[in-house]
């Protein structure tokens, strides 16, 4: 749980504020019951404090909740939505809507850089690497390196958000 905390902070929240055009897909995967996605919107999100036992508390909320049918976002608070389904289903949604995908690997090379402003999806794992299942759905996409050492996800983020800052500002 204190992964997926610290990546909603990292992503969302900066001080005095939320990044209104940053949103974080949790995919909570295992445990037992169906894949089920939890999706936090920057834009319309409120009611969220930037403190882990907050963020915490959103999160358990959701899991006693049923899973809604795969691609159904359930919006539970403003700005919370709460659909089935796995990586897989995230990476056809961002293919539908034409968002740029890059994939966090130590192997990859440097972000993208472009002066065009578009929608940028990446994605990292938690505590462990990519599975092989998800390697093979992530093959096509780019590969981003932050550094050869093993970064926890939220500074991760953290990094990703500066970089794009530093891009489009």
């Amino acid at each position: 749980m204190d992964v997926l905390v610290r990546a909603v902070n990292s992503a969302l929240f900066v001080s005095h504020g939320i990044r209104n055009d940053t949103e974080i897909i949790l995919h909570l995967l295992g445990g037992p019951g169906p894949d089920r996605r939890i999706l936090f919107k920057g834009e319309t999100l409120s009611g969220v404090r930037p403190d882990e036992r907050s963020i915490a508390g959103q999160i358990k909320a959701i899991l006693k909740q049923p899973v809604p049918p795969i691609g159904v976002f359930k919006e539970i608070t403003q700005g919370i939505f709460d659909t089935g389904g796995g990586l897989e289903e995230t990476i056809s949604e961002w293919t539908k809507d034409e968002v740029s995908i890059n994939v966090l690997d130590a192997n990859g090379g440097d972000l993208p850089t472009t002066t065009e402003t578009h929608d940028m999806g990446f994605i990292l794992s938690d505590h462990m690497p990519l599975n092989d299942s998800e390697i093979d759905l992530t093959k096509d996409y780019a590969k981003v390196s932050l550094g050869k050492d093993w970064l926890q996800g939220h500074a991760c983020i953290t990094i990703i958000q500066h970089q794009i800052d530093s891009l489009f500002s």
